[in-house]
């Protein structure tokens, strides 16, 4: 514990951030960074409490206390080890994770929560900058082969995890450049794509091979790819998107947010996009969906030009603060307003659409909606909606898009091919705790597997089922656990 009285002394503060209507002119990160006495301050707020609930709060079981203590006495290089030790990828999680670690910290009981996210990111940075992110994987390989199918968060931290083990590890992308979601669905103003790259040129010096443009149980048989290694991950992510199938689906303007939010990243990065552009400038935009992804429509529509941008949720609109059915330390449903809120959108709750309306040319020039009352169980949970007499109205605009998450990964080609189980919710089935699917030798991590979540379980993910390929492999493991306070404990 660096300073007993910390959280007394010092409120939480995080970083300033360019002025919104300079930002918005450009898709660069725009979060600056802490001085080092800030830094110093914000870390002191750990109060190194006796049941350090931040640990189960964070999917990795991140070791916070101690790589804040670090941080306070400015050991670097102690606080990289700290946090590498549970986290592959901190500069990821440290841009772009909700923290559900600081909603589980204990000085969050009556006081802002310590801001853990912040000082991960900047014990990364520092660490980047020092040069102590260096290549781990070791002298003498295993002689065994892993393949991973797909590289968003999980494929890259199972790929990671392995090469550290000592095996030959091959990813294989369907997409031009790794990253999955990291890549082409967050937008450059939250995570720029140098990072990324950045990670992956470690990676590769750690000798994990990527093989671009290469989809499996398309451009290479899936059986091919089991047949010539020891073991196979798949972490496609879930990648089909929620629909809206109402009338006046077909007219032109209506896109998945996916699709919007891909094409920008690819502009940013200077790669040719060879589908029709979507693009929100000079429209008037509305956003159904009231998630990050909604979230991130709204943000490059703004620095699209758009004319108007409407953000539409179904739902009721969220307390501000924990109620007696949200309580301390578990994730609260509370109201989030981003940085691409604060940039300007009107948000809407409890608006159910009912149709598309369209011009005689096909176009999109308006959408039908009505208000929604919801009925709530004894937990305060929304059970069942009605639909408020005299509320319908039409909204103009000529751009929608549909932010309102995954289904489940796609099937055709490899899960197909290899006529792998699924779970009764549509999701690649793995035992639990041993991440092994129903194939011989074919694991699953991530969203394939347990669902659409947050890129901290993707990554958690990722290093469970490697662990759980490396007990395959070799009869036992190195790797660290999910239970990786104890291993900490021992180690240091």
């Amino acid at each position: 514990m660096g300073k007993p009285t910390g959280f007394q002394e010092f409120n939480r503060e995080l970083p300033a951030k360019t002025p919104v209507t300079e930002r918005v002119k450009n898709y660069n990160e725009f979060v600056h960074a802490y001085s080092d006495e800030k830094l110093n301050q914000q870390s002191a707020r750990c109060m190194n409490c006796g049941i350090p609930f931040c640990h189960s709060g964070c999917p990795l079981g991140n070791i916070i206390p101690e790589f804040n203590d670090a941080v306070y006495r400015k050991k670097w290089e102690e606080a990289y080890n700290i946090l590498s030790s549970t986290n592959n990828f901190p500069e990821f999680t440290g841009r772009i994770c909700p923290a559900p670690c600081e909603s589980a910290c204990v000085l969050g009981i009556n006081k802002p929560a310590v801001a853990i996210e912040e000082i991960e990111k900047h014990i990364i940075e520092i660490a980047y900058s020092k040069n102590l992110v260096k290549p781990t994987a070791p002298l003498v390989k295993t002689g065994k082969s892993v393949a991973v199918v797909g590289s968003g968060p999980a494929g890259l931290a199972a790929a990671a995890q392995l090469s550290k083990a000592g095996h030959a590890v091959t990813v294989y992308e369907r997409d031009d450049r790794a990253g999955g979601l990291l890549r082409y669905g967050i937008p450059d103003f939250k995570l720029e794509k140098w990072v990324i790259d950045r990670r992956l040129e470690v990676m590769e010096k750690d000798g994990v091979e990527f093989k671009y443009n290469t989809e499996v149980g398309k451009d290479i048989s899936a059986d091919e790819i089991v047949r010539n290694n020891d073991a196979v991950i798949i972490a496609g992510g879930s990648t089909i998107p929620r629909n809206l199938n109402i009338p006046g689906r077909e007219l032109k303007g209506i896109y998945f947010a996916m699709d919007f939010l891909k094409q920008q990243n690819k502009r940013v990065s200077n790669i040719e996009v060879t589908a029709e552009d979507i693009l929100a400038t000079g429209k008037d935009v509305i956003v159904i969906g009231g998630g990050d992804t909604g979230s991130d429509c709204v943000g490059t529509s703004n620095r699209q030009g758009a004319r108007s941008i409407k953000q539409f949720e179904v739902m009721m609109q969220p307390p501000v603060q924990r109620t007696e059915h949200m309580p301390w330390p578990t994730y609260p449903m509370v109201l989030k307003t981003t940085s691409s809120h604060e940039e300007g959108a009107d948000r809407y709750w409890g608006i159910n659409t009912e149709e598309f309306l369209g011009d005689e040319d096909g176009n999109l020039r308006a959408i039908r909606v009505n208000e929604v009352s919801w009925e709530l169980d004894v937990m305060g949970r929304p059970i069942k909606f009605n639909k408020v007499e005299g509320s319908e109205r039409e909204i103009p605009c000529q751009r929608i898009f549909l932010a309102m998450g995954f289904l489940n990964p796609q099937y055709e080609g490899m899960i197909e091919s290899l006529g792998i189980e699924l779970d009764p919710r549509k999701n690649v089935k793995a035992t639990e705790g041993a991440y092994r699917t129903s194939v011989s030798k074919v694991f699953a991590a991530g969203d394939m597997r347990r669902g659409q979540s947050l890129v901290v379980w993707a990554i958690s993910e990722g290093r469970e089922a490697a662990r759980k390929v490396d007990e395959f492999l070799m009869g036992h493991s190195l790797l660290e656990s999910k239970d990786a306070v104890n291993q900490f404990e021992q180690a240091f």
